[in-house]
């Protein structure tokens, strides 16, 4: 699982590291999350909600909503849902034009998606004025 972070004025997306998750154990990787979130004076927290490209559900899209749910139980900064259709392909042809083995290369590649998913979230807010996706606990989530 990819973590990013942006500057404190919301302009760019860095990346802060690959996380591993143990099977079904969250609580490692929530903690770390909301640590992170918390040590930058976070505002809000995206988490990435995977689709198929139709924007139906996969099983995937199931196991972000467990984490985003979990995150959002461990903190009180809000915790906002952003489709990322593509931005894990998008982090494999990105890394496969600079020369990098892409299959060899996953927890990178967890990290530029990551990255991918903040800066689009970031540029979506700045050019309409309001966030994309959904907060956790709002609307159904």
């Amino acid at each position: 699982m990819g973590l990013a972070a942006s500057d404190p004025s919301g302009f760019l997306a860095s990346p802060v590291e690959t996380l591993q998750r143990r099977g079904d154990e969250l609580s490692p990787v929530v903690a770390r999350i909301v640590a992170e979130a918390t040590d930058r004076d976070a505002i809000e927290i995206a988490v990435g909600l995977p689709t198929s490209l139709s924007g139906a559900d996969t099983p995937s899209t199931t196991d972000a909503r467990m984490v985003a749910d979990a995150i959002a139980a461990a903190t009180t900064i809000p915790v906002r849902l952003v489709d990322e259709r593509l931005s894990t392909v998008s982090a494999q042809s990105a890394l496969h034009r600079s020369g990098r083995n892409t299959r060899k290369s996953r927890s990178v590649v967890d990290q530029v998606a990551a990255v991918i998913l903040l800066q689009h979230a970031l540029d979506t807010e700045r050019s309409r004025g309001t966030a994309p996706g959904r907060v956790v606990g709002a609307d159904g989530e």
